[in-house]
């Protein structure tokens, strides 16, 4: 099938394509961290998780953001761009994967409000594989057209949102949280139609690399069919495919699952606190079991440290605000274990959420001092430094992007915080980290407000100028080198 539309080979690419390579340090094509390995392991599933789709046909397929960084961790990294416009906007089988996209059924609660009524509705999982470590990942799209439950939407995504993902994910990514990663994003040569934003506005098609797709609300729509053989099936799927910390032994499978999951959505809960990011759809159909943040709506950085700040214009009550979101994603495993009832006794589900409000603390202390360059030293001391610097960034109206690099380690040889005051006497016993990355020379910190995302996004809508898109990404990834890796979730080393 051809690819359709605009193609270009390395030799054609664009001057501002080639720019982003060297942003990068990059050239085509990338080395490959591992060959090729489809594991199409959702098939086994397909009968009743899914429903087998057609992507839409559309007039065009120009590239315009292609990850090779993680593409070289799945083995497709020396993809042409002509064949890579053909899998990852035309949607041609991968070789020996999925023979059909599958758009996934679910139900959730959006904002604590049942829906039976949802699904895939403007995305489809198509293929899976191995990467370098063994581990399943999933690619999965958005803005791919309609699906049995786009119901009344056209199943397409505005450009605009797909740059504002690769925005978050790359922002996320680099400052430690566990997040699906954007892998492409393909202009599709269609005019769309929005009440948020200018109309008519530029459209196209994004694929997401995930470790999984596997929702909350998956569990809850078997829950409300009653459908206990195929939830027993999802929760093994589950741990075979996404591993996680040693539990007893005489723990059935749902409860060693809500163990795993308890333990990875409280590490993502305090990972968006230390970023000061706020998702804005916490429902639990934007739940995954694997820990990973996805769907990046309406998603805000704290300009300033603000627990009431919220993301959706149209979250009313703030029940998704900046200082609530780790109570709501608590609450949403919660839902999840309702959902598991169907297959487990109470008493060993409890016991699991009632791990996570420590698990919270523990995680939020790890990923604090991380961000802020100390070594941690647990317990009163650490919870003592939280809140000394959240004392110091309300009393200056400052934003946790400034906050941390301002603080950051030894900078310079010598702490910004006065000896005597509130912060300098709760960061006086802490170890420094080494940080010899330049970026913590550079005269501001990398952020991601909203006012700069415009800016970004202004001379793309006025001149197809991508070149301070371009230039975001790099810092961003350059920042991320900066921080290095972030601490392992509980269970890991």
């Amino acid at each position: 099938m051809p690819g359709g539309g605009k193609t270009a080979d390395w030799q054609g690419r664009t001057l501002a394509q080639r720019r982003l390579d060297r942003h990068y340090c990059v050239m085509q094509p990338f080395p490959q961290d591992t060959i090729y390995r489809p594991a199409p392991r959702l098939a086994t599933l397909a009968p009743w998780l899914g429903d087998p789709v057609r992507p839409a046909d559309f007039p065009e397929t120009i590239l315009r953001f292609r990850n090779d960084r993680a593409a070289a961790e799945v083995g497709l990294a020396d993809l042409t761009d002509e064949a890579w416009l053909r899998l990852m906007g035309r949607f041609e089988p991968l070789d020996g994967n999925l023979p059909q996209p599958l758009a996934l059924r679910y139900h959730g609660h959006q904002f604590r409000v049942y829906n039976p009524e949802i699904g895939d509705g403007r995305g489809f999982l198509y293929a899976q594989m191995l990467d370098a470590r063994g581990r399943l990942m999933d690619l999965g799209t958005k803005g791919s057209g309609q699906t049995p439950w786009s119901r009344q939407g056209d199943g397409r995504l505005t450009l605009k949102g797909a740059v504002r993902e690769v925005l978050a994910t790359e922002m996320l990514g680099a400052l430690g949280v566990n997040t699906s990663r954007t892998f492409s994003v393909i202009e599709t040569g269609e005019a769309l139609w929005r009440g948020d934003e200018p109309s008519p506005t530029r459209a196209a098609v994004l694929v997401r690399l995930s470790h999984g797709h596997i929702r909350f609300g998956t569990f809850q729509r078997l829950a409300a069919l009653e459908a206990a053989a195929e939830m027993a099936q999802l929760v093994d799927y589950c741990l075979t495919n996404f591993p996680g910390g040693d539990h007893a032994a005489d723990l059935s499978p749902a409860a060693r699952l809500l163990h795993q999951v308890v333990e990875r959505m409280a590490d993502m809960a305090a990972s968006y606190v230390v970023a000061g990011f706020v998702h804005g759809v916490l429902n639990t159909d934007n739940m995954n079991v694997t820990g990973e943040s996805f769907d990046y709506g309406p998603w805000r950085w704290l300009p300033r440290w603000d627990s009431s700040f919220t993301a959706a214009y149209f979250d009313h009550s703030g029940l998704y605000a900046f200082g609530r979101q780790a109570e709501a994603i608590n609450w949403n495993c919660g839902q999840l274990a309702v959902a598991l009832r169907t297959i487990e006794e109470a008493p060993p589900l409890i016991a699991a959420l009632e791990r996570f409000p420590a698990l919270y603390h523990d995680a939020a202390a790890r990923r604090w001092c991380w961000r802020l360059g100390v070594v941690p030293r647990g317990g009163e001391d650490d919870a003592r430094l939280i809140a000394a610097c959240e004392q110091a960034m309300i009393e200056n109206g400052q934003g946790p992007d400034a906050f941390f690099f301002a603080h950051r380690g030894h900078r310079k040889g010598a702490r910004i915080a006065d000896p005597e005051s509130p912060l300098g006497m709760a960061l006086a016993p802490y170890e420094a980290a080494v940080d010899a990355h330049a970026y913590w020379d550079d005269a501001a910190p990398q952020s991601l407000l909203i006012d700069e995302v415009e800016a970004i996004w202004a001379p793309i809508a006025e001149h197809d100028d991508w070149s301070a898109f371009e230039a975001k990404v790099a810092a961003l990834r350059r920042m991320g080198e900066a921080h290095g890796k972030p601490p392992p979730p509980f269970g890991h080393a």
